[in-house]
This record gives structure tokens, C-alpha cells and sequence, in this order.
């Protein structure tokens, strides 16, 4: 039997980081609870102090197709590399030149909302078509491939 996963970033700015990863895959912050018109007026009325209130946001696939990502403040910063890293699929269908074009537009435009960019490895077939490595805003690596 199949499970839904949701993923979780350990992070030191849980808004910023959902709003740069539903900008990335196209995503959207999770509504807040039914009856409220948004966050901030639902975490008033459950009495959660100002200073908590950044300390967890999700954001999810508006199709309901992928999974949920979910980002939760930690004390700690981003210590290494990491062992498992999202692979974004940026250029489905295309090969060679096309493909490494339109995963350099990505990344471009990615940068401009604060992801890093890594290194490029450029295709080296039958195996490796290529593909960018980048880091978000809190250094978490992931590819555009």
C-alpha cells in the first residue's frame, strides 16, 4: 500500500523559506483553519504569543498532486551537506542545449528569489542529461534537472 509523505525543512525562517519553495514548484501556502481569513488572525485567536508565531508554515500542491512541505523553526543552522535533497523538474521533455537553456532560466530566476546556484553538470549521456545545483535561501541543496 502506497503512503503520502510530506517533507520537512528544519529552518530558521519558516515563512520565507514556504513562500521561496511555492514559488519554486508552484505551490501555495496552506489555507489557514476554516473560519479565519488568514495565519495571523488564527493564531491570534488560539493565543499564540508574536514572537511563536513564525515558527512553522506549510505550503502545498495546489492540484493535490505533490506533497505537502511543511518547514518548522529549529535553534540549530544548517551544519552540512545534505544526505537527501528535492530534484526539481524543470525541463521535462527537453535534451542537449534546449534542456540546459531552460534549466538556466530557471535557475535564474530562481536567484533572483534568493536560491544560490551551486555548479552545473553539463550532460553526459546515456545517463547524466544534465542538471543545475542550487541551494535555497537557508542553503538547502536541490537540483534543477
Amino acid at each position: 500500500m502506497a503512503r503520502d509523505v510530506q517533507i520537512t525543512f528544519d529552518c530558521a525562517d519558516p515563512a520565507g523559506l514556504a513562500a521561496f519553495w511555492a514559488e519554486a514548484l508552484g505551490y501555495r501556502v496552506q489555507d489557514p483553519p476554516k473560519g479565519f481569513e488568514s495565519w495571523e488572525q488564527a493564531l491570534e485567536a488560539m493565543g499564540v504569543p508574536p514572537e511563536r508565531r513564525n515558527d512553522a508554515s506549510a505550503v502545498i500542491d495546489p492540484d493535490g498532486a505533490g506533497p505537502r512541505l511543511f518547514f518548522q523553526r529549529v535553534p540549530e543552522g544548517k551544519q552540512v551537506k545534505n544526505r537527501v535533497h528535492l530534484d526539481v523538474r524543470a525541463a521535462p521533455g527537453y535534451e542537449g542545449d534546449a534542456r540546459m537553456a531552460a534549466l538556466e532560466a530557471e535557475a535564474e530566476r530562481l536567484v533572483s528569489r534568493g536560491a544560490t546556484r551551486l555548479q552545473r553538470h553539463e550532460p553526459a549521456l546515456p545517463l547524466g542529461a544534465g542538471h543545475i545545483v542550487m541551494a535555497d535561501p537557508e542553503g538547502n541543496e536541490f537540483c534543477l534537472d
